[in-house]
């Protein structure tokens, strides 16, 4: 086995396709859960637009949901100790389900 193909330490190699690795736009999350996983819905909201489309969904076992949340609390602490605060727009208190960028009341999906 040559040298390139050696996977040190037994580190995971992820790829993506070029299409993936485009990325899709989404400024807004629904996120809901059963007993057995965490679901959420990213979509697009544009103003004087009826409907926001959902880009992409992912679909994760609770485990991997906590590991994605502390994840992305270590990756803001990160980024605000680099650039500082990141500060949002409208302080509203969280209903825990969604993440709207626009404060238009919540759809049904």
């Amino acid at each position: 086995m040559d040298s390139a193909n050696k996977n040190p330490g037994n580190q995971l190699q992820i790829e993506i396709t070029q299409e993936i690795a485009q990325g899709c736009y989404a400024n807004l999350a629904i996120i809901s859960h059963s007993h057995a996983e965490f679901i959420v819905d990213f979509a697009r909201m544009l103003p004087g637009m009826p409907k926001a489309p959902v880009v992409s969904r992912i679909v994760l076992a609770p485990e991997h949901a906590k590991r994605l949340l502390n994840a992305l609390q270590e990756n803001v602490r990160n980024y605000e100790q680099q650039f500082g605060r990141i500060q949002l727009i409208e302080e509203t208190p969280p209903t825990g389900s969604t993440a709207n960028p626009f404060g238009i009341p919540q759809g049904n999906a």
